[in-house]
């Protein structure tokens, strides 16, 4: 059987995944891999530049494009491997990765998922990711853990659980996965990596971090650092979030102090700043929710 199954998405993105595929490639050992590629909905097929980087990759050509989580679930169900990486394609990896993901779960049973430190790929000195504190479900708002400190080895031996895993890079049994469930396709972009973290925890498993390895991120590459579906798609799925994982009181709570402070706050910014397209993106984000208020594929504690 394959140890581990890698899996990343690309979207419109062929020189940033072929550099991906470089990385993975110098850093693996192909008898002990595999690497699914999801081509998303892109405009062209990219299929002969990317296996000419990795000729053993399993392709997979999506003509509608399923978004991040239905990119990763579409690759889930051919994967073989016992361990499954989730990778972004705008990452690039180190030697020993793979074997230090492994190690981990491997020691600790109760580990559900788990991410590695992650730094900025331009400047890999400073990081993005080391781990997330609890979630305030009134707010719905936390903190990254050592974002933007600079990376002096202060997290290199750090192991232990943590708030969230983050999307760029993350692993989990192949086992754990068939009990936990898929990531939710309704997210399509931002917020379906916390929700799952929320699906592995309800089934009593750890969410974890280890500074022992690093993952080196771009960071925004396929939707740009402020843009239309960025805005839209961080409005609508951080009301969808809490909607699926809280109470209904607290649903409403949150919904009150999001729409009346955060979001009258964030639409006058962009106004003042004469980006009307942003201001319409997320009014559009939150009526999106009260469109779909009653449909308990949106509603998580229908479900519980």
């Amino acid at each position: 059987m394959i140890k581990t199954s890698i899996i990343t998405v690309n979207y419109n993105q062929p020189a940033v995944t072929i550099d991906f595929l470089k990385s993975v490639a110098a850093n693996t050992k192909q008898d002990e891999v595999e690497i699914i590629l999801v081509d998303n909905g892109c405009d062209e097929d990219h299929s002969l530049a990317f296996k000419a980087i990795y000729p053993e990759m399993i392709y997979l050509r999506s003509s509608k494009n399923l978004g991040f989580a239905g990119g990763n679930n579409l690759a889930v169900k051919v994967a073989q491997g016992e361990f499954l990486l989730f990778l972004n394609n705008d990452t690039e990896i180190g030697p020993n990765l793979l074997e230090t993901l492994i190690a981990e779960l491997e020691a600790n049973t109760d580990i559900g998922l788990i991410s590695p430190l992650i730094t900025y790929f331009d400047d890999p000195e400073v990081i993005q990711y080391a781990g997330f504190t609890p979630m305030n479900y009134f707010t719905c708002r936390n903190e990254g853990i050592g974002n933007m400190a600079k990376n002096i080895g202060q997290y290199d031996n750090d192991s232990r659980e943590t708030g969230f895993c983050h999307g760029a890079a993350m692993m989990c049994r192949r086992d754990t996965l068939a009990q936990v469930g898929l990531m939710e396709d309704s997210f399509f972009l931002y917020y379906e990596e916390l929700d799952w973290c929320e699906k592995f925890r309800k089934k009593g498993k750890n969410i974890w971090f280890t500074g022992k390895a690093v993952v080196f991120h771009k960071e925004s590459q396929s939707v740009g650092k402020e843009s239309a579906i960025k805005t839209y798609f961080m409005t609508r799925n951080r009301m969808l979030f809490i909607r699926r994982n809280t109470s209904l009181i607290t649903t409403c709570l949150f919904s009150i102090y999001y729409i009346l402070f955060v979001l009258t706050t964030k639409v006058a910014s962009y106004l003042v700043r004469g980006r009307i397209d942003l201001a319409k993106q997320v009014i559009a984000g939150v009526l999106w929710n009260f469109k779909n208020r009653k449909d308990s594929e949106y509603i998580g504690f229908k479900k519980i």
